[in-house]
């Protein structure tokens, strides 16, 4: 079964939203075993959606639609609905009945225009909507299923979790997609490519590997189609722990996990400590450690010295660091990582200083250059030196996962 995903508003169009229905939408038809043939984004006007619609039909067995069934006079979806599948609208007393009751329960007036809502298309499917007033609207057209549903994102997804993915599974003989994700840290693209030629030749008939690069993670999605769940899993879970032996402590964790989960394992597993001394991240390292459940247990603190006089009278940086060697350093960075260890008296200690830009370079270091620095628990500690870009969100993404990246290493350490 193939699909096609036609989002609906000229706030899409303009970049005013960032359409993330359509990504979750994807998501969820492939684990549902349905492959997705095409997405798009179109405005709100009857010609243009009477178009989409028309050609989505021919090419596809399935069309999911969101946006435009708000109560205002800029939301013609429904409309042009009942234009495309030959139709009139009908008042629903019980679906009015449930707007009333939805707007009762948060103690606001319903007006004449929300009624409106409760009128839909007389020859669709409806399907209710638990969280908002605009229902989800199911219709069959020349084998075609279309099914137009609204595009605040929290009402989409409980229309399709509750109403349409299950309809889909009963009426539809659907294969089963199962996913499993690796995630590394460390390793390019090409690199990993070189390293699992052999991997990837050996695979079992049927089942794909992807890349899918980001900032904080390399994700490896290995991917199989079939009809026996229990056999495809076995198949799956054989190859994920062979991928783990061509990678070994590239891997650092599986599906949606993040490095600073990670490093929450390694030191809870150890029951290890961590603080940190920021600079160029600006606290960023602690916020991605704080944001894991549980994070009191092995974090103890951190030191935003953002300006020099910070990393010296707090963090003991000497004057004379700083003058001679300037604060990216690794005289600096390195001082910074042992004296906040000594201080918040933990086992290890990260430390970040550098130019995230987009000013403040020079010929010598060059925006981007970051040094980031590791304090163990024997005293020692090991400093090095990046360069990343010239963005400075890029770059503080990037700083704040190497040093996390950094750290999952030496606690991997014997």
């Amino acid at each position: 079964m193939t699909a096609e995903i036609i989002t609906i508003g000229d706030e899409l169009l303009i970049g005013q939203i960032v359409d993330t229905n359509s990504a979750w939408m994807g998501e969820q038809l492939s684990l549902t075993g349905i492959k997705v043939h095409q997405i798009s984004s179109i405005s709100d006007n009857e010609e243009h959606i009477l178009q989409a619609l028309s050609e989505a039909e021919k090419r596809v067995d399935l069309v999911l639609i969101t946006g435009g069934l708000g109560p205002t006079k800029d939301d013609i979806t429904k409309k042009t609905l009942c234009k495309y599948f030959d139709t009139n609208l009908v008042m629903h007393e019980d679906i009015l009945e449930k707007i009333k009751d939805f707007f009762d329960r948060r103690g606001f007036k319903m007006l004449e225009v929300n009624k409106q809502q409760a009128a839909l298309p007389e020859n669709c499917t409806i399907i209710p909507n638990p969280v908002g007033t605009a229902s989800g609207m199911w219709f069959e057209k020349n084998n075609t299923v279309f099914v137009s549903m609204p595009g605040i994102p929290h009402e989409m997804k409980r229309i399709m979790i509750d109403g349409v993915l299950p309809k889909l599974k009963k009426e539809f003989d659907l294969p089963v997609i199962i996913h499993r994700t690796v995630l590394t840290y460390g390793v390019i693209e090409s690199e990993l490519s070189d390293l699992l030629e052999d991997f990837e030749k050996n695979l079992p008939q049927g089942m794909k590997l992807a890349y899918l690069p980001s900032l904080e993670r390399l994700r490896l999605r290995l991917s199989i189609t079939g009809t026996n769940r229990t056999e495809l899993e076995k198949l799956l879970d054989e190859q994920v722990s062979n991928l783990k032996k061509y990678l070994g402590n590239k891997v650092f964790g599986y599906e949606d996990s993040s490095l600073q989960e990670a490093i929450g394992i390694l030191l809870k597993d150890k029951g290890q400590t961590v603080a940190i001394a920021e600079s160029c991240t600006g606290g960023n390292i602690a916020h991605l450690i704080t944001s894991i459940s549980g994070s009191s247990e092995y974090f103890k603190g951190s030191v935003i010295a953002y300006d020099n006089s910070i990393k010296q009278t707090v963090l003991k940086v000497s004057e004379q660091n700083l003058i001679k060697h300037g604060a990216v350093s690794k005289e600096v960075v390195e001082q910074m990582a042992l004296s906040v260890q000594k201080l918040m008296k933990t086992d290890f200690a990260i430390a970040t200083s550098g130019i995230a830009g987009p000013t403040g370079g020079t010929g010598e270091k060059p925006v981007g250059t970051t040094w980031i620095a590791v304090a163990v628990p024997s005293g020692e500690v090991f400093a090095k030196k990046y360069v990343f870009g010239t963005q400075r969100s890029q770059n503080i993404r990037r700083a704040s996962a190497v040093a996390l990246n950094n750290l999952r290493k030496r606690l991997l350490e014997k």
